[in-house]
């Protein structure tokens, strides 16, 4: 069965194949309703400039990526390894158009100050009509423009220590999303963004301070005169990005054999 995918219209729809073993084998990218090779290594076959593989430095990872992604897009798309013989994985891609009302809020204030060694909680409750419901897909957090959520972060993207980071995701009458960080520390300073696959991203900024005094601790709703000297220079606002839905997934290539075996995800 193909894994699901779902993106958002007018976003980046990315789709991940890891590949252990790869050895001197390649990786291509076939779109199954025409046959079509859109890559093949790093190269690209298609005159559509939207589609794009990224792989990581260590060739694990191998990102199909479908810029301005519209409905059209919708479809399976298969990741091939030329061994012998073939082995594939296969992803159903759904483009979706997000309601105008769906939307992501983080539950506090939009600036939260934190001291150092603490636990930063951060819960995020995703609004959208219930006739999309069958349309949800995952939620990812980011820092700044790294995303955070520990199945799908690169060791290349930015020195994040995983260990302290947790994501919990439920689905009751809303979908809901918890980001807990143990030990603050001050380079955990940042904006931190909730992105839903279906509904509108929220940011929050956080800021990880060793003042204790209740000035420094001040939540939103307070006035910028408000704000001591020495919080200013700590408040770090980073701007970021947006990203659609990415799913890991492996393919596992045995270490001195060209037979398939199975594929984890």
């Amino acid at each position: 069965m193909p894994r699901n995918i779902t993106a958002r219209t007018g976003h980046t729809a990315a789709i991940n194949c890891r590949v252990e073993n790869l050895g001197d084998k390649s990786v291509s990218w076939i779109r199954k309703r025409d046959l079509h090779i859109l890559t093949a290594g790093i190269l690209t076959y298609t005159s559509d400039e939207r589609f794009k593989v990224v792989r990581t430095a260590d060739s694990k990872d191998w990102t199909l990526h479908v810029k301005y992604a519209q409905p059209r897009d919708s479809g399976i798309y298969e990741c091939q390894v030329n061994t012998e013989p073939k082995i594939s994985m296969a992803f159903r891609l759904n483009v979706i158009v997000t309601p105008p009302d769906a939307k992501a809020i983080i539950a506090g204030p939009a600036d939260l100050y934190v001291k150092v060694g603490s636990v930063i909680t951060l819960t995020c409750h995703v609004k959208q009509p219930a006739t999309a419901a069958q349309d949800i897909g995952p939620i990812y957090w980011y820092r700044g423009p790294y995303i955070l959520t520990p199945f799908v972060a690169h060791p290349n993207d930015a020195a994040i220590d995983l260990q302290r980071i947790s994501m919990e995701s439920t689905l009751a009458e809303k979908l809901q999303s918890r980001l807990r960080i143990a030990n603050a520390q001050l380079l955990d300073t940042g904006n931190y963004t909730c992105m839903p696959t279906t509904a509108e991203a929220a940011s929050v900024v956080v800021n990880v301070i060793n003042d204790e005094s209740p000035a420094a601790m001040q939540k939103s709703g307070v006035t910028s005169c408000a704000l001591s000297s020495h919080s200013w220079l700590i408040i770090l606002a980073l701007s970021a990005t947006i990203r659609s839905a990415l799913s890991i997934n492996t393919v596992a290539i045995p270490k001195n054999s060209n037979k398939a075996t199975s594929a984890k995800f």
